[in-house]
């Protein structure tokens, strides 16, 4: 099928896109790529589309004409027939808005000399009249006088004919690309959504795949087809708000609180009523930290921190406490836990897993925060700050967005207006980053602009300040020891929330790195003087009860077993059955920790111990000491302080409930003459062969 039916068809309604698909995203670059690879007649890849007289939702469409009968839906291709939709017409396709297009590839431009693809350079193509932008080529052809171009370019005649041939001939080789063939597959009518959907996954699985998140979202747009929409209306609230989250956050988000897991996986088999629910539950709490976070956190746009994941376990947590928290308590150990996490970039890498981790103690715990900030200190070895870690970091370290929310805290204010830096202006009242001593004036007088190390020191987070942009504006270069008297005159007290060291000897030039390395102390000790203030009491931590955790179901860090070592079908006690059990705690060791429940079946059935008891003559001393033993018989007794347990009483059942923190180091399960390695991966518990057990190793505990 030609480019220019393609377009024509998207132009008309005749080929429409789901609202399951992911958005645009193609780079600029991606796009580029495609122009240059059309162009050279490259082969691109076909397209594959499902006709049907019942589409599903669709993206920007609430209903087609009935005169359009069936439609054709875009399954695989919309990244590309997209970027030539945009190219070819200059316009916004029907199923995308302006705002929908992240990087518009419509300022890409063509030389009509060598064929060369490249955006807009005003240096290098402004009254260039050898570069035309692509749109113009395609949609204003009958301006483009080639004759008059190769005029310009040379004075003998015979070479105006001979460059106007070569011009003429990019052009049209440019203007073909409507003409070229795209591969077209067909899904038919008969296919139903979930066939689509099947089909859309296995084809996405090649190439450039989707991402965990748009496939999971891919999943929930089927069950419940309005879903991208509502979250699309949730993100511009949002944003008008100041805080901004994706399409990947807000599936994220809804996945914890849909599955209380972080795995985006999880949520792929849940209904629609579910989903839903879930929705509504999570809209909810938006709201909530879209009010309480300005106030209480200082946090008043997610331009104020490093990443958005830190927010997704107080999602989690909200949830599970009817979206809100409990007590002013409970708040200021989740904030202090917050700045922690973003303090030290807890999710900076291996996301996924140190989220699956951490909602699985907010699961398992009534008050987590001292637990989740136990997974900081193993991972960073300390929560407080030093000195010494502000040197060398710039605006792009975490620290440095917590260094403003510090300022916020104290009651930092603008130094030429009196502003409150938590003042929520655009304009000339935005806060930017100040250099306190100019960088023109250091790199003249102290440092060299070309080398790394130097610019590391002249723009480190101890020579910053936060100004509203006009006042940032009217400093120009003026130095230190010029301006900062006149600040402390007009404010009293306004440095000081500013960390400015009140030693004027050193707001010389000459002095900067003294006035580096003590602005560096105030902030570190201000940093750890505000955390430590947060949880002067902290919560009393508790167990969530195992009812709850059933109707979770089992994952990463909770197993059911129904027995310890009553063979069931065999009616009679065996043994062996006892490494099962041995194997799930030796696992959660080795992993991020976990909750075993012994008389629970894998579908969350609540079976009790009762034929466990009876062996051990219903003492429930018996049980826990037989446990004991086979926890430092089979996997070490130096490991017995990582294990706590407690038995629970469920109706007139009795179950047990093992909680396992993780391990320092590697934990082996010895049986017999065996000994091995046991992790957990996803719901399941594995064994790992020599070498693989020596490379987990060297990754989890190296």
């Amino acid at each position: 099928m030609k480019v220019a039916e393609l377009t024509d068809d998207i132009r008309n309604h005749n080929l429409v896109l789901p609202e399951f698909q992911r958005e645009y995203v193609w780079t600029r670059e991606q796009s580029k790529q495609l122009m240059v690879s059309l162009s050279r007649g490259y082969p691109v890849g076909g397209v594959l589309f499902w006709k049907t007289t019942e589409p599903p939702e669709l993206k920007n469409v609430d209903q087609l004409p009935d005169s359009l009968g069936t439609v054709s839906i875009i399954l695989d291709g919309q990244q590309r027939l997209t970027t030539l939709f945009l190219l070819i017409s200059g316009q916004i396709p029907p199923y995308y808005r302006e705002r929908d297009i992240t990087y518009d590839p419509r300022d890409l431009f063509f030389n009509i000399a060598d064929g060369d693809f490249q955006y807009y350079q005003p240096t290098r193509m402004k009254g260039n009249l050898l570069w035309r932008r692509v749109v113009d080529v395609f949609t204003d052809s009958a301006s483009l006088n080639v004759f008059q171009i190769a005029q310009n370019q040379a004075d003998d005649a015979d070479e105006h004919l001979r460059l106007a041939q070569i011009f003429n001939e990019r052009v049209e080789t440019l203007k073909g690309i409507r003409s070229i063939d795209l591969p077209v597959q067909i899904v038919p009518a008969h296919a139903s959504l979930g066939e689509a959907i099947d089909i859309f996954d296995r084809v996405n699985s090649k190439g450039t795949k989707l991402t965990d998140a748009d496939l999971a979202l891919t999943h929930v747009t089927a069950r419940w087809p309005t879903a991208r929409r509502e979250m699309k209306k949730k993100i511009e609230w949002l944003d008008t708000q100041r805080f901004y989250f994706d399409l990947t956050f807000m599936t994220r988000a809804l996945t914890g609180v849909v599955t209380q897991r972080a795995l985006f996986e999880t949520i792929h088999p849940k209904e629609r009523e579910v989903l839903e629910a879930g929705w509504t539950q999570l809209s909810k709490i938006l709201d909530y930290l879209a009010g309480l976070l300005p106030e209480k956190a200082f946090i008043q746009s997610t331009e104020d921190v490093n990443s958005t994941n830190i927010f997704v376990p107080l999602v989690v947590y909200l949830s599970t406490h009817e979206g809100k928290f409990p007590d002013e308590r409970a708040l200021q150990n989740a904030l202090h836990w917050l700045y922690a996490a973003h303090t030290w970039g807890r999710y900076a890498a291996q996301t996924d897993n140190r989220l699956e981790h951490d909602l699985s103690l907010i699961v398992r715990e009534m008050a987590p925060w001292e637990s989740l900030r136990e997974q900081i200190i193993d991972q960073r070895g300390r929560i407080e700050v030093k000195a010494a870690d502000f040197e060398g970091r710039g605006a792009a370290h975490p620290l440095y967005r917590m260094t403003l929310l510090l300022a916020k805290a104290l009651g930092g204010i603008d130094w030429f207006n009196g502003m409150p830096l938590t003042s929520r202006l655009d304009g000339r009242y935005r806060l930017h980053s100040h250099h306190i001593f100019p960088q023109s004036v250091l790199y003249e007088e102290l440092y060299d602009s070309s080398s790394h190390l130097d610019r590391k020191k002249v723009n480190e987070i101890a020579n910053r300040g936060f100004l509203t942009a006009e006042s940032n504006r009217s400093l120009s270069n003026r130095r230190p020891a010029e301006y900062l008297h006149e600040v402390e005159e007009r404010y009293p007290g306004a440095l000081t929330k500013q960390f400015i060291p009140m030693r004027p000897e050193i707001w010389e030039v000459t002095h900067y790195e003294d006035f580096l390395a003590a602005r560096r102390d105030l902030i570190a000790t201000k940093l750890n003087d505000f955390m430590t203030d947060l949880i002067t009491e902290p919560e009393e931590i508790g167990e969530r009860p195992v009812t709850e955790l059933i109707k979770l179901g089992e994952s990463l860090s909770r197993e059911f077993k129904t027995t310890l070592q009553w063979d069931i079908r065999r009616n009679e006690k065996n043994p062996a059955l006892r490494l099962l059990v041995l194997k799930t705690l030796a696992a959660f060791l080795n992993t991020e920790g976990g909750t075993l429940v012994i008389g629970v079946e894998d579908d969350g059935t609540v079976a009790g111990i009762g034929p466990d008891m009876k062996l051990l003559d219903g003492s429930k001393d018996k049980f826990e000491q037989l446990i004991g033993a086979l926890v430092v018989d089979h996997l070490g007794a130096e490991h017995s302080g990582l294990i706590r347990s407690r038995f629970e009483d469920i109706g007139d059942r009795t179950v047990f409930v093992i909680d396992v923190d993780k391990a320092p180091d590697a934990v082996f399960c010895k049986w017999k003459a065996d000994l091995s390695l046991f992790i957990r991966v996803n719901t399941t518990t594995r064994s790992l062969d020599p070498q693989a057990a020596h490379a987990y190793i060297q990754t989890h505990w190296g």
